[in-house]
């Protein structure tokens, strides 16, 4: 009965921060892979400047200075060509754990998002606490002129405190070398 308590809370909550996701056509599930790119673009340059960016939802991260920025009802996507840093947030009594992500938050990721293949799902200490790590693979949307489509990567990091759940997902074509960089963001995100 507990647990069948807490996985409706934890349904509802990724439900509530996947609420982009649920208007994609159910037919996405069923895409295949496109191949990644012999040399990807996407690489965000070492020398990019970061700054903090401060959400009025109670938390700061830093985030590349002039990478263009949409505020959503539920968070905000910051985006340069075919990278992008999106955070949501969502209300959840119950602090993920690995084997409720793998039980209920990734099948629904994968029915919603392009092509997904999960890489890993792990436990990470960060400043801001303990995180649950998503590594995984996906397809992007279609260009709205071509109709081309890039095989990207994603981190996505889900931070919990106090009935809060924000989702840090990070993503770039896939071999892009953003390592150093995504440690910086994923390392920045603290509570206010």
């Amino acid at each position: 009965m507990l647990r069948t308590a807490i996985l409706s809370s934890l349904l509802a909550s990724f439900a509530t921060a996947a609420c982009t996701l649920a208007a994609l056509p159910p037919a996405i599930a069923a895409e295949k892979a496109v191949q990644a790119e012999k040399n990807p673009p996407g690489d965000i340059p070492d020398s990019q400047v970061f700054i903090d960016y401060s959400s009025k939802d109670g938390y700061t991260l830093k985030v590349p200075e002039g990478w263009a920025r949409t505020d959503m009802p539920t968070g905000a996507r910051f985006v340069d060509k075919l990278d992008g840093v999106v955070v949501t947030l969502s209300d959840t009594d119950v602090q993920p754990t690995v084997a409720s992500v793998r039980t209920d938050y990734l099948p629904q990721m994968e029915k919603q998002e392009r092509a997904v293949k999960i890489d890993g799902v792990k436990p990470v200490k960060l400043p801001a606490g303990n995180v649950i790590r998503i590594d995984y693979s996906s397809n992007s949307e279609p260009n709205q002129v071509t109709s081309k489509q890039v095989r990207l990567e994603n981190q996505r990091y889900l931070y919990f405190r106090a009935g809060k759940l924000i989702a840090l997902e990070l993503y770039a074509p896939l071999g892009a070398d953003n390592v150093d960089q995504w440690k910086l963001m994923s390392e920045s995100f603290q509570w206010r």
